[in-house]
């Protein structure tokens, strides 16, 4: 019976050990959320990774690097060579879309490492004379580089289709972005790290350790206190310009949370960027328990980490403060938007004005969390929204809307509602559970005018009732909100008639203002966009088909109408037999707007600011539309758009443009003139700011 008690008292004592080492690094509070964490459920294995086998021996392996990079990935390695294969391979598959090179700086490895790798084609291997350790290695490696930015990444990770791109767009999106570091998961699926925060005693805590990656709460992009060097990126003249790795922290451990703080000091934000999605088998290259080996160093690093920075740490939340406290504190406050479904800027207008606001929130500071009111995203839309920043709140990790504002209205500083069906369900459990924050009701357009235009053409009395019920449901809803917005001065000059005590302010669409990029030689045919599933543009491709098509080929027999948008099949094969060019949804539609003569918008019936047409003149194309198309955009018939009304003046609107050049790029300049003026980021930006203030 000796030799079980035997083993069973050092395994005893060996946990006894680990427990007061990390007493000494995380506190009582976190070392026991940390063995909470470690005896959680594991997540079942996450086939989706692809991981790449380790193999020993090496087989022919070719990295398709640039003698002119843009960006230099490098690896520190010390023996280990089926991970750093592995790790290669990876890279090889899915290689950077930049100019890239791959530097792998062996640091004295103990097995064939420098042979192995000497045969990889591509690679730039640098060999140290002696043991440098992951600091000075790193340093080595960013001495050789040749890029822009420089990529860190250990040798035991593998990594994901564009993880690269991800890290580089983050500092685009972030010019004082200083460091960009990936979400880092363990090979079972579990997330090992969405950045990390640091305590007054120079203590760390990883944020949702063994969490599942794809909780959406983990997967936006934030600011942090640093972020691992297993995969972090940082402009290579900014990294030379702090110093490199502080080499006080030879051979490892804590080089990178003094590196993120050294950015801090310079003014600039270290960046958790979640769609850059990085495999790491924590551990392998650092192998040991704490009082042993290279563990050891975290403590005494931990120690050198805390006198060098004695006076920052006092900013720092103190041990044991709980981790929602530590993370509030990290924001000016929370913003809530919510809508019918979650917004995708390829599928349609409002989608771009949405997105453009939730942008022009997070550039202010504020956490913006956004809720579809169906509870769903998929997955490019979870990556693209959590790439700018913004939090989803989507089943099954958030069971409703109300039950999320219970737990939460005390953090919110407003809720912006969008459409009378959405801020009707919701608008008095922001009352109840966020009594101070601002309640912003977005009519995106007013439904009742729309449902009444449309009543009023088809002579549906039932129409006509359901418009009377919602206008009366949107006035009760502007008459209680603390801001409406509205999306055109016709709007808002209707409702300072209709209802004159009601704060209304004008947010219309966002645009970016691409210009022309194509003149006038060569350019035919017109271009529709929008989708079959919005009633006025469904009444607008039967009118095409039906009377506009035959008018225009009376004046061009080979013009066509082109038509970029969703379209049900049954609708599209008799849209197509009528002669419209059914494209489908367009991801990009530059090229088409600099090909095509004109943008045609003929709209019956309708509401609000129509994006198509905004979209159009953004990238300098002209536009012909009906006076409800161009209604409240502040646009003058033969100056920035043509209107046209019957199906014979939509044919001599495409003919004068076909036959006057002089018309067609005065009609380009002055449109995208109007977006500039009227359209601008900066004025959605100011009334933004007014509702919220």
């Amino acid at each position: 019976m000796s030799t079980p008690i035997s083993w069973r008292y050092k395994r005893l004592m060996s946990m006894a050990r680990r427990v007061r080492a990390s007493i000494a690094l995380r506190g009582w509070r976190g070392t026991i959320g940390r063995i909470s964490q470690d005896f959680g459920r594991r997540p079942d294995v996450d086939d989706s990774l692809s991981l790449l086998p380790l193999e020993a021996a090496f087989s022919s392996l070719s990295l398709p690097t640039s003698n002119t990079p843009r960006v230099s990935i490098v690896i520190p390695v010390h023996g280990k060579i089926e991970y750093t294969l592995a790790c290669l391979r990876s890279i090889a598959n899915f290689p950077p879309t930049d100019p890239f090179e791959v530097i792998v700086v062996d640091d004295a490895s103990p097995d064939n490492t420098p042979a192995v790798l000497a045969e990889v084609s591509g690679l730039r291997l640098l060999s140290n004379e002696h043991n440098l350790g992951f600091v000075g290695s790193c340093n080595a490696g960013a001495a050789a580089a040749r890029g822009e930015y420089l990529v860190f990444l250990n040798n035991d990770t593998q990594v994901t289709a564009g993880w690269t791109e991800a890290l580089l767009r983050c500092f685009e999106l972030h010019p004082e972005a200083g460091i960009a570091g990936s979400q880092l998961v363990y090979p079972d699926g579990r997330l090992q790290e969405a950045g990390a925060w640091v305590f007054s005693d120079a203590s760390a805590w990883n944020i949702g350790r063994f969490s599942s990656r794809k909780d959406p709460s983990l997967r936006y992009a934030r600011t942090v206190d640093y972020v691992s060097g297993a995969s972090l990126a940082i402009p290579r003249d900014f990294f030379l310009s702090l110093g490199g790795f502080d080499m006080r922290y030879a051979p490892g451990y804590y080089e990178d949370t003094d590196l993120a703080f050294a950015a801090r000091a310079a003014g600039r934000s270290v960046w958790y960027v979640p769609d850059s999605l990085v495999i790491h088998a924590e551990g392998v290259s650092s192998a040991g328990i704490v009082e042993t080996g290279m563990k050891r160093f975290q403590a005494i690093n931990q120690a050198k980490f805390a006198e060098k920075w004695r006076e920052a740490l006092r900013l720092q939340p103190a041990p044991g403060t709980s981790l929602e406290i530590v993370d509030r504190r990290r924001r000016r406050g929370t913003v809530l938007v919510a809508d019918t479904v979650a917004p995708d800027a390829s599928r349609d207008s409002g989608s771009l004005r949405l997105i453009g606001m939730m942008k022009l929130l997070l550039d202010d500071g504020w956490h913006v969390v956004f809720a579809p009111d169906d509870g769903h995203a998929d997955e490019q839309v979870i990556r693209e929204l959590g790439g700018l920043g913004i939090e989803l709140l989507i089943k099954p990790w958030v069971s409703s809307l109300p039950s999320w504002l219970a737990a939460n209205g005390k953090d919110l500083r407003a809720a912006i509602l969008c459409r009378h069906t959405v801020a009707g369900q919701y608008a008095s459990f922001v009352r109840r559970h966020a009594p101070e924050a601002k309640l912003v009701f977005d009519t995106v357009d007013l439904h009742f005018l729309r449902e009444e235009r449309a009543a009023e053409r088809s002579g549906n009395g039932a129409l006509a009732r359901q418009a009377d019920a919602t206008r009366r449901h949107e006035f009760d809803l502007i008459e209680n909100a603390d801001t409406t917005f509205v999306v055109s001065d016709y709007e808002r000059e209707l409702l300072a008639r209709l209802l004159p005590t009601a704060r209304v302010q004008l947010l219309s669409n966002i645009h970016e203002v691409y210009g022309r990029e194509a003149g006038f030689a060569g350019r035919r045919d017109l271009l529709f966009v929008g989708g079959y599933g919005h009633p006025p543009n469904a009444d607008a491709m039967r009118w095409m088909a039906q009377e506009i098509l035959p008018a225009l080929r009376r004046v061009d027999t080979d013009v066509r109408i082109l038509v970029a948008g969703d379209v049900p099949d049954s609708e599209s094969r008799a849209l197509s037999e009528a002669g419209l060019d059914i494209l489908g949804r367009v991801p990009d539609l530059a090229p088409l707007m600099n090909s095509v003569l004109a943008s045609i918008a003929p709209l019956r019936f309708g509401a609000g600011v129509k994006g198509k047409v905004n979209m159009a003149m953004s990238h300098g194309l002209p536009v012909i539309g009906t006076t409800i198309a161009v209604e409240g955009m502040r646009l003058a018939h033969d100056t920035d758009v043509l209107v046209a009304d019957t199906p014979d003046a939509f044919a001599d609107a495409y003919r004068r443009l076909r036959d006057d050049e002089a018309l067609w790029l005065r009609v380009s300049e002055d449109g995208l003139e109007n977006v500039r003026t009227h359209f601008s980021a900066e004025a959605a930006r100011e009334a933004l700011r007014g509702a919220i203030a």
